[in-house]
């Protein structure tokens, strides 16, 4: 800070119950917020008190009571209080509580409608000031005399409201905390029961009011922020006339713009918002009437259950897979052309079984050169017949097996098949006269000559049991 700047020289200082004061400071004393000072009293004689508030807070503050700086009734600061100042103010104020009750004694015997609150002894003992609420005025004469012959000390009554009273007392609110007018709140505003309508509470005394048994000064709080609210409200001064009925306003919910009504006799309460009770009002206005006090219902689209989304869901990755696979075979045949794929249906022969290969093309079966075969054996009984004693696996045979001509004869570049190994514990079949076996095989040529061998070896099995054999069937070497 500059040398040149001079502080504010007016104090503010605080005493007992709350009570505050500006006094100026005249000899440029360095105090801070919350020494104890010696000051002018009001008539003659010195009190102490503390210092609650220094420099241009003070200035703000004595704008905000209207107090003008160059009064006259401020008072000076005369020091900074020693220790024996301090000790006596403490004896002093020992001395108040004795004197209250004593006081109030006094009161009682001269029956005056008054009630006292508080005594403040001023710090040099030389004057005593008496607090007191009342109603009505009071006559207290008598009471003064009474009291400074008692006291030995000069008198002074001072009134005040209940709300001071309670300030000056204390105590702890319904809210749990302690009392606004004994801590922060100074200025006191008159409450009147319309603060409480416009914030939809019950007009109950009981709750209402606070321990100064007046209206509470929380009402003033909140109501600006009620009022600012309350003009999105339709005023409802009539029932609101419907065809069920005509239903009068019980409750309204200011913040969340909700309204209820009833019709009379029902406690059934309806719940309607702001916008439609506009609505309902202007139709009355007109002069018609809703079917309901409620909106119109709107049908709203039903969300898809979670079973549907999940087998939607799934039946759209089957469908994806089954296209997969379907365009992955026609890559495989686009690549593979029409002649591999001819051949790929073509049946492969297969290698390492006896079980004859059948002819592309069959002939007519030579009666001269077929011959009977010989009987199966127990194994060639169990195997199986017609279509699945077709073999899966053909693979083995010779290069050439299976391509004939149309006259069931071998072309000339096919090879050879290789003889086949006689069975353990048999004999290998002779020849029978008139049969033409093929190079290494023991079968005849023409693949119906075969099967009309094979349809004899079959009757010749079925009239075995009787002990008869049909033509074309022959007997088993043994």
């Amino acid at each position: 800070m500059p040398s040149d700047f001079k502080e504010f020289d007016l104090v503010e200082v605080r005493f007992k119950g709350g009570r505050k004061d500006f006094y100026r400071n005249k000899s440029r004393i360095p105090l801070i917020t919350g020494d104890a000072v010696v000051v002018e009293s009001a008539g003659s004689g010195w009190h102490l008190g503390h210092v609650s508030l220094k420099g241009e807070l003070v200035r703000l503050q004595m704008k905000k009571k209207k107090v003008p700086q160059d009064s006259k009734d401020i008072r000076t600061i005369l020091r900074v209080a020693a220790e024996q100042d301090v000790e006596r103010w403490q004896a002093v104020r020992d001395l108040e509580t004795g004197t209250m009750f004593k006081a109030r004694a006094v009161v009682d015997e001269l029956r005056l409608k008054m009630k006292l609150s508080d005594v403040e002894y001023q710090a040099d003992r030389t004057r005593a000031t008496f607090f007191y609420s009342a109603d009505d005025r009071v006559d207290f004469r008598d009471l003064i005399k009474r009291l400074a012959d008692e006291f030995r000390v000069r008198v002074e009554m001072r009134q005040i409201s209940l709300r001071h009273e309670a300030g000056r007392l204390g105590g702890i609110g319904s809210c749990g905390r302690e009392l606004c007018c004994s801590t922060w709140l100074t200025d006191f505003k008159s409450v009147s029961t319309t603060a409480a309508r416009y914030q939809n509470l019950s007009l109950n005394p009981a709750k209402l009011s606070g321990q100064c048994g007046r209206l509470k000064c929380c009402l003033n709080y909140e109501l600006d922020t009620y009022l600012d609210a309350l003009k999105d409200i339709p005023q409802v001064q009539r029932p609101l006339q419907t065809e069920k009925g005509d239903y009068t306003l019980q409750k309204t919910d200011i913040f969340k713009r909700k309204m209820w009504f009833a019709v009379r006799g029902d406690n059934n309460w309806v719940v309607v918002p702001t916008e439609r009770v506009r609505e309902v009002l202007e139709l009355n206005k007109r002069g018609e009437k809703p079917e309901s006090l409620l909106a119109p219902a709107l049908e709203e689209e039903k969300a898809p259950e979670v079973t549907a989304i999940v087998e939607g869901s799934l039946e759209r990755l089957d469908d994806k897979i089954k296209a997969s696979k379907r365009s992955k075979r026609g890559k495989k045949k686009r690549e593979k052309g029409p002649e591999d794929a001819a051949v790929a249906t073509a049946p492969t022969p297969r290698v390492g079984r006896n079980v004859p290969s059948r002819p592309a093309v069959q002939s007519e079966p030579d009666p001269e050169t077929a011959a009977p075969e010989a009987a199966p054996s127990a194994e060639e009984r169990s195997r199986p017949r017609g279509a699945a004693a077709r073999p899966l696996n053909r693979r083995g045979r010779g290069r050439g097996e299976g391509k004939r001509a149309a006259d069931g004869t071998r072309p000339a570049d096919a090879t050879p098949e290789a003889p086949r190994a006689p069975r353990e514990g048999r004999a290998p079949r002779a020849a029978t006269p008139g049969e033409t076996p093929e190079a290494g095989t023991g079968r005849t040529e023409g693949g119906e000559g075969r099967r009309g061998g094979r349809s004899g070896r079959r009757g010749g099995r079925s009239g075995r049991p009787g002990g008869s054999a049909e033509a074309g069937s022959t007997p088993s070497a043994s």
